[in-house]
């Protein structure tokens, strides 16, 4: 591995459309940094499975929490060999043929092997910088959490050891001859947007919208 990329394993080698792919930091970084959902594959005791779940990176790791009685983050705290995967669907293509349909799509895939953060200090350190991914600015207002429930909160670090990106963006790529069928083609756009924030029944009715819930989506 390098300072600035990933070194293509046989694992994180992408071989169909190799041109979409990307080992670079930057690339694999701002893919994680933009996310906020993971899906984290691993094999437990009864076979394989994948879990959706909040994450943040730090460096070139993937943080992930959950509660201290999940049997499948148990099996993360004990060490296992883990694939998480984050996608940012950009848009819908629309073809000539249904055979070349696609999606406009940035996507990483991160392979590495999980170990849990014990220490009461760093598992507070991780779960702010969790925080702070998916809200920038909330840690500065929101109680940490206390002895009681960082004992109730299981931490995983994986350290990234292959990554890789794929990305698509663009038209339709139609064959030559479907260019003269008579229908639209093109690409449906799409977009994740916050919507208003909703103020909670325990929240004074007069107490002002932070400006980073207001502007949540410049943060992202």
């Amino acid at each position: 591995m390098t300072d600035a990329a990933f070194d293509p394993s046989e694992r994180s080698t992408i071989h169909r459309l190799p041109s979409r792919g990307a080992y670079d930091k930057k690339t694999v970084f701002d893919i994680l940094d933009r996310g906020i959902l993971a899906h984290v594959g691993f094999t437990g005791e009864h076979g394989p499975v994948v879990i959706p779940m909040g994450y943040a990176r730090r460096e070139d790791a993937v943080l992930l929490h959950g509660s201290a009685k999940s049997r499948l983050l148990g099996a993360l705290a004990k060490g296992t060999d883990v694939c998480v995967t984050v996608t940012l669907l950009d848009g819908l293509v629309l073809a000539r043929s249904t055979f070349h349909h696609s999606m406009n799509y940035r996507s990483v895939v991160v392979f590495g092997r999980s170990r849990e953060i014990a220490d009461a200090k760093e598992k507070n350190a991780a779960l702010e910088h969790i925080v702070e991914h998916l809200v920038p600015g909330r840690g500065v207002d929101a109680r940490g959490a206390n002895d009681g429930e960082l004992d109730a909160t299981l931490v995983i670090e994986v350290p990234i050891q292959d990554a890789s990106a794929k990305i698509r963006t663009g038209p339709p790529v139609d064959e030559s001859r479907d260019l003269s069928i008579d229908i639209w083609a093109g690409v449906v756009p799409l977009e994740m947007k916050p919507g208003a924030p909703i103020a909670d029944e325990h929240t004074a009715s007069d107490k002002p919208v932070p400006d980073y819930v207001r502007d949540y989506s410049k943060g992202r």
